[in-house]
């Protein structure tokens, strides 16, 4: 029951990537788009994502309570060390969240939907940012459990060139993934081409910023290299995820927009496993060469068996209403644009 539960942490964290990455990525595609056009994207953007967004935080509930009761040492140790971006990610969902909110329902539009427009563009970029800090941070060994003074207990265990060039490719995959998506939601030859440019710059932003952690990995001692093409697992999904982006531009230059959000998303999936496969079951490498295992760190066996049964029995009832819920949207904005 173990290796269930592990594997629902995984998928919930990709799917988390995946659907909430693109929404935070919708935020950074306004963010990025000029004022004239500004008003079309935000018409785009809450059919795409208006019914639903809301719903891919659970994701990111189920993966805090897989950790919480299923891997307790693991769990308390991030929220010790990485108190700081987790709060700061934290606020950036409640402020992105608020503003959306505020921004589409207030009754009165006067100057304070420009405030509400900050408030969501801006924390659509840090969420995400911090958001790839804790995940660069949890692998970096630069969480110190022997550190006696707070800066090195609570800053330097996130603040470092690696962690922060993580964040900086989360952002860009998120940009990326939330243009993909878009491009299938318009008719609009015009504003299809738009989309179109803002794919190509975040593909653009993402292989820099992926080079940048290449450069900072190295320049650390941390073996991501290693990590991604030190083993066939690693080689072939970077294969398999440069070839699937070839395959996305192929179909987007021959019209075809209905593939692309699946090859979008096989990129996603085959990224974070050649990242994560050579060091799982090591979730948190820490300061000196020491970790925390998803498989030695496990909480008791009763826990995890009822955690387990759980998350099986819940995803029979959950996952199909959420899928239905997407499809169910999905049509009638396709009807809406007809």
């Amino acid at each position: 029951m173990l290796y269930v539960v592990i594997f629902y942490l995984w998928v919930a964290i990709l799917f988390y990537l995946l659907f909430a990455g693109a929404d935070f990525g919708a935020g950074i595609i306004e963010l990025l788009t000029s004022k004239k056009n500004r008003n079309k994207t935000k018409r785009t953007m809450y059919r795409a994502i208006g019914p639903i967004w809301e719903a891919n935080h659970m994701w990111l509930i189920i993966t805090v309570v897989i950790l919480f009761v299923g891997f307790p040492k693991i769990y308390s140790a991030m929220s010790v060390y990485l108190h700081i971006p987790l709060t700061i990610m934290l606020f950036g969902i409640i402020a992105r969240g608020t503003a959306f909110t505020f921004r589409h329902y207030d009754a009165v539009e006067d100057e304070m939907q420009l405030l509400y427009s900050r408030i969501f563009e801006l924390s659509s970029f840090v969420t995400p940012l911090f958001l790839g800090i804790i995940a660069g941070s949890s692998v970096s060994g630069h969480i110190d459990p022997n550190a006696n003074t707070f800066v090195d207990a609570y800053i330097y265990s996130w603040l470092n060139w690696f962690s922060v060039a993580v964040g900086l490719f989360t952002v860009a995959i998120c940009g990326f993934l939330a243009a993909i998506y878009l491009i299938g939601e318009v008719a609009d030859e015009h504003e299809k081409s738009r989309f179109i440019q803002k794919a190509k710059m975040m593909n653009i932003a993402a292989v820099i910023c992926g080079s940048i952690v290449f450069m900072a990995a190295y320049a650390e001692n941390i073996p991501l290299a290693d990590w991604m093409f030190g083993n066939t697992v690693g080689i072939s999904a970077i294969s398999a995820a440069t070839v699937s982006l070839i395959l996305l531009w192929y179909f987007l230059y021959k019209g075809k927009t209905r593939i692309l959000r699946v090859l979008a998303g096989f990129q996603v999936l085959m990224i974070l496993g050649a990242a994560t496969f050579r060091h799982l079951p090591n979730i948190i490498i820490l300061k000196g060469g020491s970790y925390l295992s998803l498989i030695e760190h496990s909480g008791q066996e009763k826990a995890i068996n009822a955690l387990g049964w759980a998350l099986l029995i819940g995803s029979v009832f959950i996952l199909p209403a959420l899928f239905y819920l997407i499809y169910s949207f999905q049509k009638n904005s396709v009807r809406a644009s007809l």
